[in-house]
């Protein structure tokens, strides 16, 4: 049997949740979320019509209600049993001030195991064993306790939570080798930006789940949890057609062997300012035409900025932003969690997107805590884009204007299609210059276009041939300036 923890995310590493009728830790630093998790545990029980009882040796009662209220949730149908019902009864009397070890622990441990049979709950938490590991005061005692207090439960038949805070002097590994389950619930502090949070399944018997981190968030409404994705565990569109996708430029369109094929990443690098943020917005726009939902998520600037700036450039997404069809994400790095990330675009994906755009790689590796992981975070993103059919641009600013250009992070090895813009210099102007690197899917045109993005939208030149320097970064032109756009780009 499975009890589901009421956290989607949750149970969906955990192939559905918990296992029914076992005893499972839960480990995490003080602030990390177990008390959330564990009250959103008992919830789902009382949704389904199991009781539940939360049994703290740490907290009032008033402080719990307080943590669910925050929520949006009520305790009410759930049962609460503190540490001063044992401490009434061992010591006799009020009192005020309490130490765990004046108390015997044989005496602590049977108040609370007659509530637990008086009450008779299928769901139980014990916040938390700290409380208990003083209580015992010997390791050998410990650890006879959680054995006995296992046996109990499972006669009983219930799935109970231990809560553990990590204040022990060495890290306990002790009820992690007696519980069924454990899960371990982790926080850090970059340098700059919000707290990064993320859980990882230690132990499950018996049981398959999705293995290694999983980033999370503590919202209003309890843990949000995103599953690590792993495109081998996506199955791909059954009977996919092989579609071109067009730009609307017949040039252009003609550069890249007739369009991009459907299901393909596209890497759009060169300086700033080259146009490489337009190319992809005539694209996006294209797709919203054709009535497919199209999503941009903008790392480097806020949705007004690229509007104002698509509108001026002849590429207007006013109409399809309004209808729905192109949706533009501004994405905050130092707020954002690369699973959370990886979860939206899942999500929208699951929800119908056929066109994916990340805007900029430099915005999104700012949001990655480990750089060196971000290579593999996107192959496993692109695959199982490319699983479903999706067509997805990623845009990368290269450092400087002129010269050697470079990327904080070279990904053209995991895209399937390269477009590199540059700038150019003839007769003293400047002008941008387009070429198709590397096109996967067919055979691609491989010359030097000049292009303009303007009142009149994409206007994409003849092949210019009296090119000289191109591979050393800085592409000069030397031939008739008759073959060149009046003025530059």
């Amino acid at each position: 049997m499975i009890a589901a923890t009421g956290v989607k995310g949750l149970d969906e590493i955990l192939n559905g949740g918990l296992t029914a009728h076992r005893l499972h830790l839960v480990e995490g630093d003080p602030g990390a979320g177990k008390t959330t998790l564990a009250l959103r545990f008992l919830l789902e029980g009382h949704r389904i019509g199991e009781r539940g009882l939360y049994i703290t040796l740490s907290e009032t009662e008033e402080e719990l209600a307080e943590g669910a209220a925050s929520h949006g949730w009520s305790l009410d149908g759930i049962d609460i049993f503190e540490l001063k019902a044992v401490e009434q009864r061992s010591l006799g009397g009020d009192v005020s001030l309490f130490h765990p070890g004046e108390v015997e622990l044989g005496e602590a441990m049977k108040t609370l195991l007659d509530e637990v049979n008086r009450i008779n709950p299928a769901r139980v938490v014990f916040d938390s064993l700290s409380e208990i590991r003083l209580l015992a005061q010997q390791p050998l005692r410990y650890r006879r306790q959680i054995l006995a207090l296992k046996q109990h439960f499972v006669n009983k038949k219930c799935t109970v939570l231990l809560l553990d805070d990590r204040t022990a002097e060495a890290h306990d590994r002790q009820v992690m080798s007696i519980a069924h389950g454990a899960l371990e619930l982790e926080q850090s502090s970059p340098a700059y930006g919000n707290e990064r949070r993320r859980v990882r399944v230690a132990k499950m018997r018996g049981r398959a789940y999705r293995g290694g981190f999983h980033d999370y968030t503590i919202t209003t409404g309890g843990l949000a949890v995103f599953p690590r994705l792993v495109a081998a565990s996506t199955r791909e569109l059954p009977d996919k057609p092989v579609v071109r996708v067009t730009s609307g430029n017949p040039d252009l369109d003609r550069m890249l062997g007739g369009g991009l094929m459907r299901g393909t990443s596209t890497l759009v690098a060169g300086p700033p300012g080259s146009g490489k943020s337009s190319l992809v917005a005539a694209f996006a726009i294209g797709a919203a035409a054709r009535g497919e939902l199209a999503i941009i998520y903008l790392f480097d600037e806020n949705p007004n900025t690229f509007v104002t700036r698509s509108v001026a450039l002849g590429v207007d997404p006013r109409p399809h932003l309004a209808s729905g069809k192109l949706v533009l994400k501004q994405i905050d790095p130092a707020e954002l969690t690369p699973g959370e990330f990886v979860s939206s675009v899942h999500d929208a994906v699951e929800q119908g997107a056929r066109f994916i755009s990340i805007d900029s790689l430099n915005g999104y590796i700012n949001a990655m805590p480990e750089e060196e992981f971000l290579q593999v975070l996107l192959h496993e993103l692109l695959t199982y884009l490319a699983q479903r059919d999706t067509l997805t641009f990623l845009v990368t600013p290269q450092h400087g204007f002129v010269g050697a250009l470079q990327s904080r992070v070279d990904v053209s090895y995991l895209a399937d299609n390269v477009i590199v813009t540059r700038y150019f210099e003839a007769r003293g102007a400047v002008h941008n210059a387009i070429s198709i690197m590397k096109e996967r899917s067919s055979a691609h045109e491989k010359t030097i276009r000049e292009f303009k993005i303007g009142a009149g939208g994409l206007t994409v030149g003849a092949p210019l041939a009296a090119f000289r320097g191109v591979l050393g970064g800085t592409p000069e032109f030397s031939g008739d300036a008759a073959e060149l756009f009046a003025g530059g780009s």
